[in-house]
């Protein structure tokens, strides 16, 4: 049955017009006030972090050049014997007139095998002079060989002998050398004890070399310059070898291949100190 051709429904229809109005309003109602979706967390900005400059670790750090250590360039070594001119003399110890030479139960000295033996007992001293050719100004060369030397013990050479009187150059056992003045057999020393590695130790043997002009005397070990002395007590005189035990057992040395050379040389004026 229509509402709008039967008179008598007229009321319910507008009725059911408005009822259907009023639930269309609150279905409209209702949507609206209800979310239009599950709400989203607002996110939270998060703080810039500006990073910290890390140092950078330097493993090998730079360092100033090095600055070159600057080695010195030595002049060569000046000479030490000048002037040593023609050999006037060489004695391979054929011929023992030359020598003194004698034997006891103390001490030897004997020429044999071109050589001149030297021995003593403990606590002995023992000399032999060549004293047909007195020198003033020399270069003199002798080849020694302990055999038997220890400690104290020493030997060497006699220079400008005449009687009980002279210099003698000494080399110990134990890698010393000196020098001494011997007059009328008072001891006086003008070189003090100084090391040196060109001393010979059994059975070595070494080279010993006296030059001499005027008041100065230089000694050399294997051609090698040691030390000087100046005393004007002896100008001329024999040369000579020695050998002393100072401890408690015998001393053995031979000598050989002696040799003289003549020099021609004028030792520098000294340079006077001036007259206040």
């Amino acid at each position: 049955m229509s509402c709008l051709q039967a008179g008598n429904w007229r009321l319910p229809v507008r009725l059911g017009s408005v009822l259907i109005l009023f639930l269309l309003a609150m279905t409209l109602l209702a949507t609206a006030c209800l979310p239009l979706g599950p709400l989203e967390p607002t996110a939270t900005p998060m703080p810039t972090v500006t990073a910290t400059p890390t140092a950078t670790i330097v493993w090998f750090p730079p360092s100033a050049t090095a600055t070159l250590l600057q080695v010195p360039t030595y002049t060569g070594t000046p000479v030490m014997s000048p002037g040593v001119g023609t050999r006037i003399l060489r004695d391979n110890f054929l011929d023992d007139s030359p020598w003194d030479t004698a034997v006891s139960d103390n001490a030897s000295a004997a020429i044999s095998m071109n050589r001149l033996s030297l021995a003593v007992q403990p606590g002995y001293y023992l000399s032999s002079m060549r004293r047909e050719l007195p020198l003033t100004d020399f270069y003199a060369e002798i080849t020694a060989r302990p055999s038997l030397c220890r400690g104290d013990d020493n030997y060497g050479v006699i220079a400008r002998g005449v009687g009980s009187s002279f210099y003698r150059f000494v080399l110990t056992c134990n890698g010393e050398i000196r020098a001494e003045r011997i007059s009328g057999g008072t001891r006086l020393p003008i070189y003090d004890p100084v090391p040196s590695g060109d001393v010979a130790r059994p059975p070595q043997e070494v080279r010993i070399g006296i030059w001499a002009v005027g008041e100065e005397m230089r000694l050399f070990l294997n051609d090698r310059y040691q030390f000087s002395v100046r005393d004007p007590k002896f100008p001329i005189g024999a040369f000579g070898v020695f050998v002393r035990s100072n401890g408690d057992e015998p001393v053995s040395v031979t000598f050989s291949d002696f040799e003289v050379y003549d020099v021609d040389y004028i030792l520098p004026t000294k340079t006077p100190w001036p007259t206040p």
